[in-house]
């Protein structure tokens, strides 16, 4: 391969990530916890996008435990975004380990 190609086939790769991320930006996904009590939407640029608390999960003598849910279901949202992210960026990249991806 010539360095010409080679360019040519690092500038194709830019281009597909560059969509690739744009397209995980607008990718969402739900996190949840206590059986979806409370749901936290996030995308997959690892930004919240939406919290939603159903009311029987809101005791105002325990706030601990909604912080808690809270938590959770944020946690799982972004381990789920960034499993998303993840998998789209290796179907560009081949597999191979960009620094500052993955």
């Amino acid at each position: 391969m010539n360095q010409a190609q080679l360019m040519a086939q690092v500038k194709k790769m830019q281009a597909e990530m560059t969509k690739a991320q744009e397209e995980l930006a607008n990718t969402i996904v739900s996190g949840s916890a206590a059986g979806g009590a409370v749901t936290v939407e996030v995308s997959c640029d690892q930004r919240v996008k939406r919290v939603r608390i159903a009311k029987e999960a809101a005791d105002p003598e325990d706030l601990e435990t909604l912080e808690d849910l809270v938590m959770v279901a944020v946690n799982d949202a972004l381990a789920k975004a960034a499993e998303t992210s993840a998998k789209r960026m290796a179907s560009v990249t081949g597999g191979m380990r960009v620094p500052g991806l993955m």
